[in-house]
């Protein structure tokens, strides 16, 4: 069934406001995917924030131009069955997504992104992206890395304590 104009339209506003929005937008093929893997991957997705939408490339040209940080946006490799991930939180989600459900499921694979100032990546770059550790796994590394050296102190000094302890009880008993 075809759209009308005034639903175009609303479709397109949408997408406008998803790329505004968006830090990274991951565009993928999916050609050959079931319906039913779509919708486990848009599950998968909505844990993490990421949004995934299957919309005629056309209309998300008109989305980008409508945007004046995404106007001079390359958009010759938007051709094709894509979908497009975005997330507003976090910019490596959306390829992490599509990387691991890329896992299970072959006909999903990387055509690039667009990035939040305009520029179009490539599908290798997206690929590096996705295999970055996410924004928490990076802060509670360097908590830990923080919290090395104050760990360290207390173990030197509870060890210490612990031979000084020993060495009284020692003498009290000689």
């Amino acid at each position: 069934m075809a759209l009308t104009r005034t639903k175009k339209n609303d479709v397109v506003a949408e997408i406008a406001d998803l790329l505004k929005d968006s830090k990274l937008t991951v565009v993928a093929k999916y050609d050959g995917t079931t319906v039913k893997a779509i919708q486990a991957l848009r599950k998968a997705a909505k844990q993490n924030g990421t949004s995934i939408k299957v919309v005629k490339n056309r209309l998300v040209i008109k989305a980008i131009l409508q945007n004046d940080s995404l106007k001079d946006t390359d958009t010759v490799a938007l051709k094709g069955m894509l979908l497009y991930a975005f997330n507003s939180l976090d910019e490596i989600a959306p390829a992490q997504v599509l990387h691991t459900f890329a896992k299970t499921e072959p006909s999903i694979q990387f055509v690039g992104a667009i990035s939040a100032n305009g520029q179009f990546m490539s599908a290798e770059e997206v690929k590096v992206l996705a295999t970055l550790p996410s924004k928490n796994q990076l802060i509670a590394g360097v908590i830990n890395t923080l919290q090395s050296p104050v760990r360290n102190v207390l173990s030197g000094l509870s060890g210490n304590l612990h031979g000084l302890l020993d060495a009284v009880a020692a003498k009290a008993t000689n």
